[in-house]
């Protein structure tokens, strides 16, 4: 067969990943705060991009980045001084790419003739300042101010530390505390042994001797139970503590297995008391903290904001509706600067493709804002109106769901829906919830949500009385006769992972709790 050389053309079609295309992918899936942190970078690298209130950080801006979203009017802003000063609304409009409502604030909206207030009007006077509250169900509950709340709770280092700076041990012994408190974890207790720290110091049983003393030093510190090197040890500091670890109770802590187990007959024969005093020291077990340094932080504990705010329509509870906005407090709104662009442009050559290359950037970073802020908006309100059962009634009311359900709705792909969905939260009369909560698939033919079966699962342990503990067969029947047809098998699966124990480990740790 002979060898030759000879032109094809063929014709396909692919999909190419821009740069743009990957960008608004990106900020897609970004939550609020991280699309603030996104947006820094942006400005410093963008000279032509601007915040609307004229500043540098991200903190001080308004609305979202939809320029056709509503604009509440209390969070409107003024333009740059020097403009104000002029008076001049249409020279502010080409300045700034965006309209004159943008520009100036609500006491100066009739001066430039910005017209009906439109769709933001719904938004005029409502403030979202009291969300986030704890347990409090009432948006309009005042005193709630993040700036006056505590600072994070002290780190157990350094409230160990502190008190060991206060100890008249000598320099050596506190030295050698300072280094035990370094091997403490999160929750107080000491996993490396005092022979390995030993070994790591020097040879010989003087450094072990040390070590062991450095270690009751540190366990004479509050809180008491800090140090231990397991449950028992800790659990035998508080009982000490309160003077009340006697032979009987020591061999109760050497035997925590058996109490794990259930087994409360061998426990007490191990004991070596009769019931009355074997029910008092399980109840004086139960009253110690198994972890009492819970209550310090290692490390700063991150505040969860909300991304979508929902609140009820003027109109009643069901009649008037839901309103549904991105939070105005977390999102940036960004302009072009004109006249800036006209500036740099004026020199010419490189400095025009610099120009041209910024605006397009800029250009494009407000269209895919603006995408993002409609797309969260499109899936937030399809969630509403089929969750709608869920904010009247709470949990019995939630709704099967899926991503394909909305998807299908709003003519997207269940990627989309899946990225507005990640790390967002809205904050509502019940809470806040992340938007994945309320995707959850139906159980049985009645087609009833699996968070709904687990919550009534819950709800039947908890309610059991101890002598009559429900297996997961009576589960079934009963759930059964609420008209939810579920296997045996999925109940289980439920009950594992609401870290529900079977029906024998119910009975037994019951029938160890004094007074069932």
């Amino acid at each position: 067969m002979a060898l030759g050389v000879r032109l094809d053309l063929r014709q396909s079609q692919q999909l190419v990943m821009t740069p743009q295309l990957q960008q608004a992918i990106r900020l897609l899936q970004m939550s609020n705060l991280e699309l603030r942190a996104f947006v820094e970078q942006e400005l410093e690298s963008n000279p032509l991009l601007r915040l609307a209130d004229g500043g540098t950080e991200v903190e001080d801006t308004g609305a979202g980045p939809a320029d056709d979203a509503p604009v509440p009017r209390d969070r409107e802003v003024p333009l740059d001084a020097r403009l104000t000063e002029a008076g001049d609304p249409g020279l502010a409009a080409d300045t700034f790419d965006t309209g004159v409502e943008n520009l100036y604030d609500a006491d100066r909206t009739g001066e430039v003739g910005s017209g009906d207030a439109g769709a933001g009007e719904s938004w005029a006077g409502e403030s979202w300042t009291g969300v986030g509250a704890g347990g409090n169900l009432s948006f309009d509950a005042a005193g709630y101010d993040p700036e006056q709340q505590p600072d994070h709770p002290e780190s157990l280092r350094a409230h160990l530390l502190a008190q060991l700076g206060q100890s008249r041990a000598g320099p050596r012994l506190v030295a050698l505390a300072r280094l035990v408190v370094e091997e403490l974890d999160e929750h107080g207790y000491l996993r490396t042994g005092t022979a390995e720290l030993a070994a790591r110091l020097a040879a010989g049983t003087e450094a072990l001797e040390a070590v062991e003393a450095a270690l009751a030093l540190v366990q004479g510190c509050e809180p008491i139970g800090v140090g231990a090197r397991d449950l028992a040890e800790c659990l035998a500091l508080q009982l000490a503590e309160r003077d009340r670890l006697d032979p009987a109770m020591r061999r109760l802590l050497d035997n925590l297995a058996l109490l794990e187990r259930g087994e409360g007959r061998r426990l007490r024969l191990a004991c070596g008391v009769d019931e009355e005093d074997f029910v008092d020291m399980l109840a004086e077990l139960r009253a110690l903290d198994p972890r009492p340094c819970s209550g310090f932080s290692a490390e700063p504990v991150e505040t969860v904001v909300a991304d979508v705010l929902l609140r009820r329509a003027p109109g009643g509870p069901m009649g008037g509706g839901w309103e549904i906005e991105l939070n105005p407090q977390t999102l940036p709104r960004l302009l072009i600067d004109n006249r800036y662009a006209a500036e740099l442009a004026a020199g010419g050559g490189e400095a025009r493709a610099f120009v041209t290359d910024c605006r397009a950037n800029a250009n494009w970073l407000k269209r895919s804002l603006d995408q993002r802020a409609r797309s969260i908006l499109a899936v937030t309100t399809e969630i509403v109106r089929r969750q709608e059962a869920f904010f009247a009634e709470g949990i019995t009311g939630l709704r099967p769901l899926t991503l394909r359900m909305v998807a299908d709705e709003l003519d997207m792909h269940e990627s989309t829906v899946s990225r507005v969905t990640s790390n967002k939260y809205m904050a509502t009369e019940r809470g806040l919830f992340d938007l994945k909560f309320f995707f959850t698939n139906p159980v049985g033919a009645e087609g009833m949500s699996a968070a709904t079966v687990r919550h009534r699962i819950r709800a039947m342990v908890d309610a059991e009385p101890p002598r009559q503990i429900l297996s997961d067969d009576v589960i079934v029947e009963r759930l059964q006769k609420d008209g939810i047809e579920i296997a045996r098998r999925t109940v289980a699966k439920y009950r594992k992972a609401l870290g529900i124990p079977s029906s024998v480990e119910r009975r037994r740790l019951k029938a160890l709790t004094p007074g069932q």
